[in-house]
């Protein structure tokens, strides 16, 4: 197996000679050098993918084929690396989307013979083989490119960070069309193959875990920021589990982690699990453990997004925390809730613009907020909740504490995307077949939880012996298990509230 080295670089491929980056006096030499130096690169890349993209043989000779030298997989590779910057990689990647795709010429002619063959009383088997032709017909050329580099040694983490190039490149804008949309869902697939259950490892973390292990998960951590080492001690010492799953391939490389607490009963607040005033006990006393709380999944591996990975985590750790403490019988998460404020904020623009009337609040509210704030309801509102001041005035505080909670029950529970919820952590869990179970007031103090989400937080509890019946009826019709409190507050809403 080929291990990457210094390898083929943008400017050795074919002995090819680029113009030098270093900066040059202004003026049109250095506009006539950059256009130069961006002409040979381009070139680079369309020769070293016309020779790194294996081209497709006839269907008969398949299997015959003998597969692409190392070399060439490889050179792609250290080509790849090479280009320090993201417009570059995302250059690159779009012309191996556009340029080595699907034959469509060959899709056509596949499809037509299989549709006349169908009309046709003709063996099963010859119709069996023509189906077979055009699904073959349907793999686009640089699929291959990429079953090749991943049997290279360091080739498939090499295809994650090439995929986490792709997602950027597409946020950004750099590179964008249905071809390069259909290149990362070809390369998502073969990810979500290779990293499918049965190629994971399920490894804990603890203080006595490898220092390069606890920087990683330090570093991965997306829901709640580590601040310190002390920090991430607390998070994997007493009463406290970390979890990650590793690849076969790479041990100890964290690909995705689930930090939970373990606790007496169900937790209303972050601050109660991290907050550095929480004492550090010695030993835990396993008595007092009753309930499990998933307060943070994080992905460490951004080229992984779409892959299934959270649910499998989270359904592994419960069967592993059942093994350490068999009493424990309660589970569920104390979530964030992103973008509730940024829909909030939109409601409050839209009802600005409605001649400052408010249809969001009671009038005892608006009357209440009014006298706190000195403004117009929505507009006075709406530039408060961009910052966290507001939390600083207690009275305010509990002004707003029963609008914005059966604001955000609606938010949770009848805001959709395609019938589904469209808060995504809602719409994960919901999934997995937990339930809604707890809305919570100034759950989350930090200066990120009151600006994305108004210090809000939310519980979804699982109930195992239910979730595959409340998954099921989640994904087959859209129907959301909640809670008598959240059902309680969505009401409310409906009742004092409109959109």
């Amino acid at each position: 197996m080929r291990v990457f080295g210094t390898g083929l670089s943008a400017g050795r491929l074919l002995g090819l000679w680029l113009p030098p980056r270093a900066p040059q006096p202004p003026g049109s030499r250095l506009t006539s050098g950059r256009a130069a130096a961006a002409g040979a690169l381009e070139r680079a890349m369309d020769e070293l993918l016309h020779r790194a993209v294996p081209a497709m043989p006839v269907y008969e000779l398949r299997e015959k084929t003998p597969a692409p030298a190392e070399n060439q997989c490889a050179d792609f590779v250290s080509f790849y690396r090479s280009l320090a910057e993201v417009a570059e990689r995302a250059e690159l990647l779009g012309r191996l989307a556009r340029g080595f795709g699907v034959d469509h010429s060959q899709v056509a002619e596949q499809s037509a013979g299989v549709l006349q063959l169908r009309q046709q009383p003709r063996e099963a088997a010859v119709l069996l083989q023509a189906e077979d032709r055009l699904r073959y017909a349907l793999v686009p050329r640089y699929r291959s490119l990429f079953h090749h580099i991943s049997k290279l040694d360091g080739g498939v983490r090499f295809l994650v960070q090439l995929r986490a190039d792709l997602l950027e490149a597409q946020a950004l804008k750099l590179v964008e069309g249905p071809h390069v949309r259909e290149m990362n869902g070809v390369l998502k697939n073969m990810l979500s193959e290779w990293f499918s259950s049965g190629f994971l490892n399920l490894e804990r973390v603890t203080w006595h875990s490898p220092c390069e292990v606890l920087q990683k998960i330090s570093e991965s951590e997306a829901v709640h920021p580590v601040k310190n080492w002390m920090d991430v001690k607390r998070r994997v010492g007493p009463y406290r589990r970390c979890y990650f799953f590793s690849h076969c391939s790479t041990p100890e490389e964290p690909l995705i982690v689930l930090h939970v607490a373990l606790t007496s009963e169900i937790s209303s607040s972050i601050q109660a699990i991290i907050v550095k005033e929480c004492p550090q006990p010695e030993a835990e006393d396993r008595s007092k453990v009753t309930t499990a709380i998933f307060y943070s999944l994080s992905l460490a591996q951004q080229g992984l997004q779409g892959v299934e990975l959270g649910t499998f985590l989270i359904k592994r750790v419960v069967k592993e925390l059942q093994k350490e403490f068999p009493h424990l019988g309660v589970f569920s998460s104390l979530s964030p809730i992103p973008g509730f404020t940024k829909w909030l904020q939109g409601l409050l623009k839209s009802k600005v613009k409605d001649h400052g009337r408010s249809e969001l609040f009671t009038d005892a509210e608006c009357r209440e907020i009014a006298e706190v704030t000195g403004g117009p309801v929505n507009e006075t509102l709406k530039a408060l909740l961009g910052s966290s001041e507001w939390v600083q005035s207690e009275k305010l505080v509990r002004v707003l504490q029963a609008p914005l909670m059966r604001l955000c029950a609606w938010y949770l529970y009848g805001e959709k995307h395609r019938g589904y919820a469209l808060n995504p952590v809602a719409n994960f869990h919901l999934q997995n077949g937990a339930v809604m179970w707890r809305i919570n007031w100034m759950a989350d103090a930090s200066l990120k939880g009151i600006t994305s989400s108004c210090g809000l937080m939310v519980n979804y509890r699982y109930f195992l012996e239910d979730t595959a019946a409340n998954s099921s009826a989640y994904l087959g019709s859209k129907s959301i298990k909640a809670s008598e409190q959240v059902l309680s507050l969505v009401a409310q809403f409906q009742k004092n509230s409109k959109l």
